[in-house]
């Protein structure tokens, strides 16, 4: 239920700032047309209401005034919610992008932090791989993420695991980022997020953040466990170092 909720929530605040416009509207139509009468709603009368609204039919007349600038306010923002809905709205994974627990992870080139290029596909059949996607360098979430993938990155290379993170930065970024926190894995550089689009990463936070969350492949390339997470940082690395200890 609340990720339907998070999913939508700018349709679901379109409709309910919306639920007063007839009433807000019938009474800048009143205004307007110098009546009382509740039939002006359903008459078919529309120039001299736009006029009514972006000009000033009645300079001298304070509550046609009054009611003129709230209802511009009002329909702002009903605008504004409408635009954000279209712009945040979920768009439906293709089969190709939407990275489920036991999907075969897609092939992917990216340059580390060394400005080495790495193939995953290399890695494919020889080691069990964590693959983590952050938001974003230097942040309290993310540096403590990296730092703690950094802190158990022995129980994860005793568990046969490879651990990758993967952020939007530039390779200089991210060699920056590597060099100040001491990371001691692979990170690789999605400039373009490509590889985040790729893998269908989630977004959060009602759509403003782009998603952390972490994928766990066996040795064969599928998705044994996927924790996508914005604020539980712990838990990603103890959770993918619970199952990637029980994968053959």
């Amino acid at each position: 239920m609340f990720s339907f909720i998070e999913d939508h929530i700018w349709l679901i605040l379109f409709f309910v700032w919306g639920i007063p416009l007839t009433y807000f509207r019938s009474k800048f139509r009143k205004l307007v047309y110098q009546t009382q009468s509740w039939k002006i709603n359903i008459q078919p009368y529309f120039i001299i209401e736009i006029r009514g609204l972006l000009g000033n039919l009645y300079p001298n007349d304070k509550e046609y005034i009054k009611t003129r600038n709230f209802y511009r306010i009002y329909l702002i923002v009903y605008l504004v919610l409408f635009c954000n809905y279209l712009y945040f709205k979920p768009t439906k994974p293709t089969t190709m992008n939407k990275i489920e627990i036991g999907s075969t992870i897609p092939s992917f080139q990216l340059y580390d932090q060394k400005g080495q290029l790495i193939d995953i596909s290399d890695y494919i059949g020889k080691q069990k791989l964590i693959i983590f996607f952050y938001p974003k360098n230097d942040t309290p979430g993310c540096t403590k993420e990296a730092c703690l993938f950094r802190d158990h990155y022995e129980e994860f290379v005793d568990a046969g695991a490879m651990v990758i993170g993967i952020g939007k930065h530039s390779i200089e970024e991210q060699a920056q980022f590597a060099q100040k926190h001491r990371l001691n894995y692979t990170l690789l550089s999605d400039a373009d997020n490509k590889i985040r689009k790729l893998f269908g990463v989630p977004k959060s936070l009602f759509g403003l953040l782009p998603g952390r969350v972490t994928y766990v492949v066996d040795r064969t390339g599928k998705v044994a466990y996927i924790f996508n997470s914005q604020t539980q940082i712990e838990k990603h690395i103890k959770q993918s170092l619970h199952i990637i200890s029980e994968q053959p």
